[in-house]
């Protein structure tokens, strides 16, 4: 089976900074382009760190009413909203991917960060793109056809050999239901688990009969 990586939706005119970027000219570029972050690159192209508005908004709480009692920032906000330039403002190290990475790995990366975009590089770490939540979220944007058609082809015949004309695939909304049945009872499992892999596929259920309870054997 064929998934889209991450090469087929990230934004390849990605909006960059200088690392010495001043704190006004960053909200100006910010503005211009209506991004809500910029990425930091050094002089070759290579990424630092990204700028992001929740980067810059300790500044601006920097900037209340001392007169309220108010919690004390946390040091980390303390010392951005005490910055003035890209490098001193950034969240680094920059989080980055391949463009040949699986929506699947993408998605696990900005997990396991707690970020809301990946910055992605070729083999020498330039940049060359940028990933967001949103562009992962596209793959749900295929049409049923397709993914039925996926489903039908590549997993059902070409990856299990099944008879096609054993199983009926039906795709509404990127919910699949699966009716008729198989050899062997242990293949259900699998052909649930292929098919929830297949792009854009949001659940899976499965009304399967069998020939052979193999599942039970030793």
């Amino acid at each position: 089976m064929r998934h889209r990586d991450i090469g087929e939706l990230m934004t390849r005119e990605v909006v960059t900074v200088p690392r010495n970027a001043a704190f006004k000219d960053i909200v100006r570029t910010l503005t211009e382009h209506q991004v809500s972050a910029v990425a930091v690159v050094d002089d070759v192209g290579h990424p630092l760190g990204v700028v992001s508005e929740g980067d810059l908004l300790p500044k601006s709480a920097d900037q209340g009413d001392f007169l309220r009692s108010l919690p004390a920032p946390e040091p980390r906000k303390r010392e951005k909203a005490e910055g003035t330039r890209a490098e001193e403002l950034m969240s680094a190290p920059a989080v980055c991917a391949r463009a040949d990475w699986t929506v699947a790995e993408a998605a696990r990366l900005m997990e396991a960060q707690s970020v809301r975009r990946l910055l992605v590089v070729d083999e020498a770490d330039t940049l060359v793109g940028v990933v967001s939540r949103r562009d992962l979220l596209k793959i749900f944007l295929r049409d049923d056809e397709t993914i039925r058609h996926e489903i039908t082809g590549d997993v059902l015949d070409l990856t299990l050999h099944q008879d096609p004309g054993a199983i009926t695939v039906e795709v509404t909304d990127g919910r699949v239901e699966l009716n008729g049945s198989v050899r062997f009872k242990s293949l259900i499992p699998v052909i649930e688990r292929l098919c929830r892999t297949v792009d854009g596929v949001v659940h899976v259920a499965q009304h399967l009969g069998y020939a052979v309870d193999d599942a039970s054997v030793g």
